[in-house]
């Protein structure tokens, strides 16, 4: 076993916990802070670890075509993301938005079909009306249901828009990498909520200590190290084994949140993630005509 390899499972639980840890130390940091300043405090520190890393590094600079590819994916898949989402989590659990969370790489599945011309097979088709099911039966456990504007329908809002950047995105990681990427990406998410960032800096002196490490965690942790850390275990293990292991994100974060937060999840909490992770886990597998050809359906 080589080096590298010896050590991939530590790095695969570092990227696990850094963004499982993001649900309930945002409801932590929303105590103290709105919630899009919050995210501009946030990516501030992101985005200054990745012009670090950048600088010291130096990759190759992108293309000019595609820096508007760049700002797109940090408009939608980082400020508008954590828009929605901080502003969803204000009333919506940290379980409960993990696993609304979780049906991103269906949506993904879904643009594709309705963008790019790929096709879904019948259990494809199926797989994506069990998981809705499972997020509308989570959706109507939180406060204000699935009515319009609720939180569960604004954290629903950043699933489609992590599915969207997702898509995007793609293009970039294969011309640059997955870690100069998401540099330059973080750092145009950053710019994107930098006129609420002023806001975050007249609160947080007066905030206290929670919120300070709160913050510094979300900037370090999920932010950076997780990014960070998954760009490494992709690059080891390939995209499509790599994304099975996203699969412990629900679970890892439903121990966090207890262990943080003293949160404990409703029986509906739970049955709509279980609804909603078999329908991702359907489509995953047998959703794409080639693929349910290799497993036999």
């Amino acid at each position: 076993m080589s080096p590298v390899a010896r050590f991939l499972p530590l790095i695969v639980i570092v990227a696990i916990l850094s963004w499982a840890s993001a649900y309930p130390v945002v409801r932590i940091a929303l105590r103290d802070l709105p919630p899009v300043p919050l995210a501009a405090a946030r990516y501030a520190i992101a985005a200054m670890l990745a012009g670090g890393w950048l600088a010291w590094a130096r990759p190759p600079v992108p293309a000019r075509g595609d820096w508007l590819r760049i700002l797109a994916c940090g408009a939608i898949g980082i400020a508008l993301y954590n828009i929605l989402f901080n502003t969803g989590e204000v009333t919506v659990s940290a379980g409960a938005a993990s696993l609304l969370i979780s049906a991103m790489p269906l949506i993904a599945a879904l643009i594709a079909v309705a963008v790019m011309g790929e096709r879904l097979s019948p259990w494809g088709w199926a797989g994506s009306l069990c998981s809705f099911a499972g997020v509308v039966l989570i959706a109507e456990g939180q406060v204000g249901g699935i009515s319009l504007g609720s939180g569960a329908t604004l954290v629903f809002g950043a699933a489609v828009c992590g599915a969207l950047y997702t898509t995007l995105q793609k293009r970039l990681v294969l011309r640059y990498g997955a870690l100069p990427t998401i540099c330059y990406i973080l750092i145009a998410g950053a710019a994107c909520l930098s006129p609420w960032l002023p806001q975050a800096l007249r609160i947080l002196p007066g905030a206290p200590a929670r919120c300070w490490a709160a913050v510094l965690e979300l900037g370090v942790f999920p932010a950076a190290i997780g990014y960070a850390a998954w760009a490494f275990v992709v690059g080891h293990m390939g995209a499509a084994r790599g994304a099975g292991l996203l699969y412990l994100l629900p679970p890892a974060t439903l121990v966090l949140a207890f262990i943080l937060t003293g949160e404990i999840p409703s029986v509906r909490t739970l049955l709509g993630g279980a609804i909603v992770m078999a329908g991702v886990v359907i489509t995953n597998t047998y959703g794409h005509p080639s693929r349910a050809m290799r497993h036999g359906a």
